[in-house]
């Protein structure tokens, strides 16, 4: 399996800026795991979203997109639980 090129928005990494420290290495270990495997166990698909994904990291939230064709992970948001799932 090819590895992914891991793209994060301007807006996540302000977010993930803000974090504790313990919670951003955290947040970045499972960022890094979306290379090799974008869709890992316990992933949620968006279903208003086309190919936008969910995965859960303690009480925080990575929303990604993925791109098959150009082997491509774009995180769009991260955020704790009661913000991301208002959206």
């Amino acid at each position: 399996m090819s590895r992914y090129r891991v793209d994060i928005a301007r807006r996540a990494i302000k977010t993930l800026a803000a974090l504790p420290r313990q919670e951003q290495q955290r947040v970045r270990a499972a960022i890094d795991l979306l290379a090799e495997n974008p869709l890992p166990p316990g992933c949620t698909k968006l279903t208003r979203e086309g190919d936008t994904y969910r995965v859960r990291v303690g009480v925080y939230r990575i929303v990604y997109e993925v791109f098959d064709d150009r082997l491509v992970i774009h995180v769009v948001r991260i955020g704790h639980r009661r913000d991301i799932c208002r959206g």
